[in-house]
C-alpha cells in the first residue's frame, strides 16, 4: 500500500523526490540529532493524486490523524487544547527549492478560544493575539482567497500590541465580508490549509518560476506539518536566517541575517530591517555558538553551503530548515576553491559545482566609477554585477516596458512573491527593506539578477512612481538609474562600463584576484575532463586571436559571407552584374588576393589548429541594395526629369531577376556555387594559396574547406571536384602539395536522412543546427521569435526557444541518425557543430553523449562551452 506520510525520523535527504527539499532535509537534521522541532511530511505522491482528482487519496486522513497523535505526545500537548494547545506549521516544500513561490500557514491550531489558552501558558498576551493574527492574515489570504491588502491597510490602521485583540477582529470581519469563515476545528484549519499548499503547486508566480528555472510540471509539492516554536515571545527570542558562506561574494564565515522578538516570515518578507547576523553573539551568546555548531556539522555533512532558517524560544535554539544554498555565480566558483582547498571536495568536484551559466554572468563587464558623480544611496548588495535601466514601480511596468524592447530597474519597498515577473523582466531589483536573505535577494541571486536592498536613505512611493534622496533629489519612473549589485551602489543615469576581472584573465591572462584564479581552476579542470573540442566561429584574423586566447581548440565556422561587405561590397556586385564570362572572372579575379589575404590571416592567428572555412552561402541578392531604396531612388530622378544613374538601373535589374518569395530556402549554399562558374574555384584557390603561403612561412595551417546546404551526394560529389581541381591547380603553381579536407554542413533534414550516401564524399561533417532547427520546424526564426514563439513560451507550449537549446525530439533524432549513418558509411568521420547551440550548455551535454567531435561557438562562449564540455563529462560518471 502506498505510504503518504512520513514522520522526520523516517526519512533522509535521499528522499527529496518523495519528502521535497524541505522535508527531505528536516529529516537529515533530525537524522544528525539537531534541535529539530518533531513533525512529519506529507509526500509529493500525495500531492499528485489531489491535483489528479481534486481530492486527497482515501487514506490520507487516517495516515495524518495517526502522526498528529505521535507529534502530540512528543510535545505534550494536544492540537485544540484549550489550556496548553500544540500549534503547527504547515508549509510547501517541493523536490527543487522555489523560494515564496507556493504558500505556508504558520499558528494553525489558535482559534476563539485556544488564544486565551496559549496567553494564559505564555504568560504573554501580545504574543497569543499576534499569532492569532498571523494565522487569519495567512489563512485568509491563502486558504479562503481573501485580498491580501485588506489585511495589511487594517493592520497599518491600528499597529500598536495593545490594539491586535481589536485587529484579530477586524480580520475576521473581512473574511465574513467574503462569505468565509475561519474555522474554529483546529483539525478542520489543517486539513483545509494542506489542501491549500497542495492547489499552491499550479499558483500563477509558482508556474512562471518553474517555467523560468526549468521545473518540470509534474512533480507536485509536499506538506511539511511541524510543531510550532516561537521567535516573537520577547526579548529572549528571535529567528533568523544564516549561510556558512557568504551568498553573494563566496566568502568564508557566518552571514546572515536576525530580528529579535519576531517570526520567521518577518526575516523573509524584508519587512522589517534585519541586524547582521553577528549581532546575535553579543545579544545571545550561548545560541550564537550553538548555532555556529549546526552550522558547522551541516557544512560537514552536505560539503557545501548550506542556507538554514532558525529561530531562538526563550533562549532555545531551533533549527527549521537547512537546503544547499543559491548563490550568485562569483559565490560558487569562490566557495567550489574554498572546499578544495579545504580537501571538503575532490579537484574534479568542481564541475558539479559551477556552470556555464555562472561562468558567462562573470564575464559580464562591471561600472567604472572613476568619474562617477556621489551615489543616490547605498545599500546592502545582495546579487553582484552592474545594470542599468529606467527605474519602474510594479511588475506589471517592468514587464510592459521590457516587452518593448526597454531596459529597466524594478524599485520596490520589498518584494513579495507577486513581483516574480516583474523581477525576470528587469534588469536589476532595488528595494528600500530587507537584507542579504529577503525574498528579494534570495530569488534575485537564484536567477543571476542584479540585486541591491536595504536602501534605507531612500523613500520609496510606488503610488507616486517615486523615490526620493536623503538630499531631495526625486527619482521619477522612466529615469535610467545604475545599480551596482556589488557594492551596493545606486547612480543616477548610466555608467560607463568596463572589463570584469574575469574576462581580462580571458584577455590578459591576468588572474588578478581570486575570483579568476578559482575560475581559471575550473576551467583546468574541464579541459582535463572533457572529450569534446570547442573551436570558435571566427571571421576575422582578431577574432581567431581572441578565440585562441579563450582556449579554443580551432575555428569550426570561418563564414567567407562576412569578407564581402562593407569597402568590398562593389566587387562582388561587378561578379553579379558582370554580362559575359569575362567580365565574371575579372570580378573573381579581383576578389582572388582579398580572400587569400584573409585567409592568411586566420591561418596565422589559428597556427597548428584546424580552421573549417565555409564556402559562400547566402544568396546573391543580400550582396545588393535594399529593393524599395533603389526603386525609390530611380523613381525619383525620373520624375524630376533626370536619368537614373546607369548602375542604379543593372542593380535593379539584378535584384528583381535574383528576388525570391523564400530566399533561405532558395538560391544559396552549394546550389549557388554550382550556378555560378568560378565562384567556389576561386574561394577554393583563394584558401589554398593561402596555405602555400603559410608553409613556405614555416607555418603550420590547417584548413578545411566546408560546402554548406547540401542536400543530395551529387551535389557534395560535383562541388567537392571543383574544390579538388583549385587546389591541385595551386599545388602545380606552387610545388607545395597542398591537402585540404572537404566536408559538408549538414542543416537540411533530407541531408541527415540521407548521410550515409552523402559522408562516401566527405572528409567531415558539421552539423548546422541553426537551419536544421528552421527546416525541421518548418518556420523562419526570425519571423517565429517577433510572432508566436514569445506567446508559446509563456503559455509553456515550448518549454525553451529551439534556436537556443536544441529540441532533442525532432532535430535531436536527425543529429544522431547523421552521426551513425555517416560513420556506418566512412568509419571514424569526425562530426562537430558549428550552430548556436554549439555555445549552449544543455544542448553541449547532449552533443557529448550523442559522440559529436567538437562544437563551435562565438569566440566570447569559448570558455563556457569549455566548462560545459567538461562538465558533460563528469556528470555522466
Amino acid at each position: 500500500m502506498i505510504r503518504y506520510v512520513y514522520d522526520f525520523t523516517d526519512g533522509g535527504q535521499a528522499m527529496a523526490h518523495l519528502l521535497g527539499g524541505k522535508g527531505a532535509h528536516l529529516a537529515e537534521m533530525t537524522r544528525m540529532c539537531l534541535p529539530v522541532p518533531p513533525g512529519f511530511t506529507i509526500t509529493t505522491q500525495a500531492c499528485r493524486a489531489f491535483l489528479a482528482t481534486g481530492s486527497e487519496p482515501e487514506q490520507l486522513t487516517a495516515e495524518l490523524s495517526e502522526h498528529l497523535a505521535v507529534l502530540e505526545e512528543a510535545m505534550g500537548r494536544r492540537l485544540g487544547d484549550p489550556d496548553d494547545p500544540l500549534l503547527l506549521s504547515v508549509r510547501s516544500g517541493a523536490q527543487h527549492s522555489m523560494p515564496g513561490m507556493m504558500e505556508t500557514i504558520l499558528d494553525v491550531g489558535l482559534n476563539d478560544t485556544t488564544v486565551r489558552g496559549l496567553a494564559e501558558v505564555s504568560g504573554n498576551a501580545d504574543f497569543a493575539w499576534d499569532s492569532y493574527r498571523r494565522l487569519l492574515q495567512m489563512y485568509g489570504s491563502t486558504v479562503l482567497g481573501v485580498d491580501p491588502s485588506l489585511f495589511a491597510s487594517e493592520l497599518a490602521r491600528h499597529p500598536e500590541a495593545p490594539e491586535l485583540p481589536l485587529v484579530v477582529e477586524r480580520f475576521k470581519e473581512i473574511i465574513r465580508a467574503a462569505e468565509e469563515e475561519l474555522p474554529q476545528d483546529p483539525a478542520a484549519q489543517l486539513r483545509r490549509a494542506v489542501r491549500a499548499v497542495f492547489r499552491s503547486w499550479n499558483g500563477e508566480r509558482a508556474k512562471v518560476y518553474r517555467r523560468r528555472e526549468h521545473i518540470a510540471e509534474d512533480l507536485g509539492t509536499a506538506v511539511t506539518v511541524q510543531a510550532m516554536v516561537y521567535g516573537n515571545l520577547g526579548p529572549d527570542s528571535g529567528t533568523g536566517v544564516a549561510f556558512t558562506h557568504d551568498p553573494a561574494t563566496g566568502h568564508e564565515g557566518v552571514y546572515g541575517d536576525y530580528l529579535p522578538n519576531a517570526q520567521g516570515e518577518d526575516v523573509v518578507s524584508g519587512v522589517r530591517n534585519a541586524v547582521p547576523l553577528q549581532e546575535l553573539e553579543r545579544l545571545d551568546p550561548a545560541s550564537f555558538h550553538q548555532l555556529q555548531g549546526c552550522l558547522r556539522a551541516l557544512t560537514k555533512h552536505y560539503r557545501d553551503l548550506c542556507d538554514t532558517e532558525f529561530t531562538i524560544e526563550r533562549g532555545k535554539l531551533w533549527m527549521l530548515q537547512t537546503r544547499i544554498g543559491k548563490r550568485t555565480a562569483e559565490a560558487a566558483f569562490r566557495i567550489a576553491a574554498h572546499f578544495i582547498d579545504e580537501d571538503v571536495i575532490t579537484p574534479d568536484e568542481v564541475l558539479g559545482r559551477v556552470t556555464g551559466e555562472q561562468l558567462g554572468q562573470l564575464m559580464f563587464p562591471r561600472f567604472d566609477v572613476t568619474e562617477a558623480e556621489p551615489p543616490l544611496a547605498v545599500g546592502i548588495p545582495a546579487s553582484p554585477g552592474a545594470a542599468v535601466g529606467a527605474a519602474v514601480f510594479d511588475s506589471a511596468e517592468a514587464v510592459r516596458r521590457t516587452g518593448l524592447g526597454e531596459n529597466v530597474v524594478l524599485v520596490r519597498r520589498e518584494t513579495s512573491p507577486d513581483d516574480l515577473p516583474g523581477m525576470i523582466a528587469a534588469r536589476a531589483v532595488l528595494t528600500g527593506r530587507g537584507g542579504k536573505t529577503s525574498h528579494a535577494a534570495v530569488v534575485a541571486r537564484g536567477m543571476g539578477r542584479v540585486c541591491v536592498c536595504g536602501t534605507e536613505t531612500l523613500t520609496i512611493d510606488p503610488p507616486d512612481r517615486t523615490f526620493t534622496t536623503t538630499d531631495g533629489t526625486r527619482v521619477g519612473e522612466g529615469t535610467v538609474i545604475s545599480v551596482d549589485g556589488t557594492t551596493g551602489a545606486v547612480y543616477l543615469g548610466a555608467l560607463p562600463l568596463v572589463e570584469s576581472d574575469v574576462m581580462r584573465y580571458f584577455e590578459h591572462g591576468e588572474e588578478t584576484a581570486a575570483l579568476s584564479a578559482a575560475v581559471a581552476h575550473a576551467l583546468e579542470r574541464a579541459d582535463h575532463r572533457r572529450r569534446l573540442d570547442v573551436r570558435a566561429n571566427a571571421d576575422t584574423p582578431e577574432d581567431a586571436a581572441r578565440a585562441r586566447r579563450f582556449g579554443a581548440n580551432g575555428i569550426g565556422l570561418c563564414r567567407t559571407e562576412h569578407m564581402f561587405l562593407g569597402e568590398r561590397r562593389h566587387l562582388i556586385e561587378a561578379m553579379i552584374l558582370a554580362s559575359t564570362e569575362a567580365d565574371r572572372q575579372q570580378a573573381l579575379d579581383d576578389l582572388l588576393p582579398l580572400q587569400r589575404e584573409d585567409f592568411t590571416g586566420i591561418l596565422a592567428a589559428m597556427d597548428g589548429l584546424p580552421v573549417t572555412i565555409r564556402l559562400l552561402d547566402p544568396p546573391l541578392h543580400e550582396f545588393l541594395p535594399d529593393r524599395t531604396e533603389l526603386t525609390e531612388r530611380i523613381a525619383t530622378r525620373r520624375a524630376t526629369g533626370k536619368t537614373p544613374d546607369p548602375h542604379d538601373v543593372r542593380l535593379l535589374d539584378a535584384v528583381t531577376r535574383l528576388d525570391e518569395h523564400n530566399p533561405m530556402l532558395g538560391l544559396r549554399g552549394v546550389r549557388l556555387g554550382l550556378v555560378t562558374p568560378g565562384l567556389y574555384a576561386m574561394q577554393a584557390r583563394a584558401i589554398g594559396e593561402a596555405v602555400a603561403r603559410r608553409r613556405r612561412d614555416g607555418g603550420e595551417p590547417r584548413a578545411e574547406i566546408m560546402i554548406p546546404l547540401v542536400g543530395t551526394a551529387r551535389e557534395l560529389s560535383r562541388a567537392r571536384d571543383d574544390v579538388t581541381a583549385a587546389l591541385t591547380g595551386v599545388s602545380t603553381a606552387t610545388g607545395i602539395d597542398v591537402h585540404c579536407p572537404i566536408g559538408t554542413m549538414i542543416e537540411l533534414p533530407r541531408a541527415a536522412l540521407t548521410s550515409g550516401a552523402i559522408a562516401r564524399h566527405a572528409d567531415f561533417f558539421s552539423l548546422g543546427t541553426n537551419d536544421l532547427t528552421q527546416t525541421t520546424w518548418g518556420l523562419s526564426r526570425d519571423d517565429a521569435e517577433s510572432s508566436f514563439l514569445p506567446t508559446y513560451l509563456a503559455e509553456g507550449i515550448c518549454d525553451t526557444s529551439p534556436f537556443e537549446t536544441l529540441d532533442l525530439d525532432g532535430v535531436g533524432r536527425l543529429v544522431t541518425l547523421a552521426l551513425e549513418e555517416g560513420r556506418a558509411a566512412r568509419p571514424g568521420l569526425p562530426v562537430g557543430v558549428c550552430g548556436e547551440h554549439g555555445g549552449d550548455p544543455d544542448s553541449i551535454h547532449f552533443f557529448d553523449s550523442a559522440g559529436v567531435d567538437y562544437v563551435s561557438c562565438s569566440p566570447y562562449r569559448v570558455p563556457i562551452a569549455r566548462l560545459e564540455a567538461g562538465r558533460a563529462r563528469y556528470l555522466q560518471r
